[in-house]
């Protein structure tokens, strides 16, 4: 997924002006792509575009081909990027040569400059919310079958869906589909039958942005902060030393705190999963912060500094308690093998490691990687309970 931040501040932009724009959206992939199913692009009614849905060879077609593919409502277009163009789907495939062998559906919708739009709404509460988000798409349906190409239906953690299908059968299948897209935090894509009619969905899993937090205010923490606002992370700084914990020092993070560590602190709340990176360059700080972090339940904790100061801070830590549930999840040195010794270098390596365990990857080379670099978006039929017109 593109920057939802940026992309949200985009289609706000458009709104403020009393403009529409159009949101392409990847729904499907098939063989090898540069983005995967989720990926979205805003093209505003003056060509400018936020956000990429493939290494850049597609999105100037998109941005050429957006508005009028979007005219009579939402539409999908395939993109081949095999070495030969693909006349397969006549107009509505496009082959571009790049020798990828890939092919990619993009959904086209407008986004309208002041009505009320669901999708919109849905991605709104990801970020306002910081919950994720499941969202069933129509994105094929054969001839006899009465879905169209955009139908939705929502689904917040805890929440009753919002929008729907025509058909209460079908709609009832597909939230319970969407309850499993929120367990196991996945999108795939559903193939439903309704008596002689299929209609295929995309079921995605919209994740909030991840979670920074940095214990430490000092200079080696402000590129940390820079890179990750790039990746599109919402990023909390957190230091008991007032002249170090400024927000002027840190004008790209989201918070700045100034927070004793002889007084009370929301470790549970601010670490729930979290990537936390503790980097005081104070013993007294770090075990304080280090502590609280292993006592919570964040994805990632990372120790700056060598081996044997983090195990000096450990035994500390054990001496006043046993209960540290996050101890599995510490890193320390943090960081991947990289070399540098610049506070830039550090920070890469630091989010590198954290982008590898949220996605649960050891972070070694692509070269080595035996298996393909993207899991698939696969279509799984579900023709367990076949669904008749008569339920309609």
């Amino acid at each position: 997924m593109s920057s939802l931040n940026a992309l949200l501040d985009a289609i706000q932009a458009e709104q403020n002006e009393g403009r529409e724009s159009v949101l392409a959206t990847v729904v499907k992939v098939e063989g090898s792509a540069y983005r995967r199913p989720g990926a979205r692009m805003l093209v505003s009614q003056y060509g400018r575009p936020e956000g990429t849905i493939s290494g850049g060879c597609l999105e100037a077609d998109v941005v050429r081909k957006a508005w009028w593919l979007s005219e009579s409502g939402p539409v999908i277009r395939s993109y081949s990027t095999a070495e030969a163009t693909d006349e397969e789907g006549g107009e509505e495939s496009l082959g571009f040569g790049l020798g990828c062998n890939g092919k990619v559906y993009v959904l086209f919708e407008r986004i309208p400059a002041a009505k009320q739009c669901a999708v919109l709404d849905a991605l709104r509460k990801v970020r306002n919310n910081q919950r994720p988000v499941a969202i069933a798409t129509v994105i094929a349906g054969s001839r006899n079958s009465r879905a169209d190409v955009g139908d939705r239906v929502f689904l917040e953690s805890g929440a009753a869906p919002f929008g729907g299908l025509y058909h209460p059968a079908l709609n009832e299948r597909i939230t319970a589909d969407l309850r499993l897209t929120l367990d196991q935090q996945k999108s795939t894509r559903q193939r439903y039958t309704e008596g002689y009619a299929e209609v295929e969905v995309f079921l995605e899993y919209v994740a909030p942005p991840p979670r920074l937090m940095i214990f430490g205010a000092g200079h080696d923490a402000q590129p940390l902060v820079r890179i990750a606002k790039i990746l599109g992370w919402h990023v909390t700084v957190v230091d008991s030393r007032p002249h170090f914990a400024r927000p002027e020092r840190f004008p790209e993070a989201d918070r700045v705190l100034s927070a004793d560590i002889g007084g009370p602190f929301e470790f549970r709340k601010f670490v729930e999963g979290a990537c936390v990176a503790v980097m005081s360059h104070s013993l007294s700080q770090d075990a304080h912060w280090l502590k609280g972090a292993l006592q919570g339940n964040p994805r990632y904790i990372g120790q700056l500094g060598p081996r044997d100061r983090t195990e000096r801070l450990l035994d500390e830590i054990t001496r006043q308690t046993n209960s540290l549930p996050a101890l599995d999840r510490l890193h320390y040195p943090m960081g991947l093998d990289l070399g540098g010794d610049t506070p830039e270098s550090v920070a890469m390596a630091v989010l590198g490691e954290m982008q590898a365990v949220l996605n649960g990857r050891a972070g070694g080379s692509l070269k080595l990687r035996t298996s393909t670099i993207h899991e698939t978006c696969q279509l799984e039929p579900r023709f367990s309970r076949e669904l008749s017109m008569a339920e309609s």
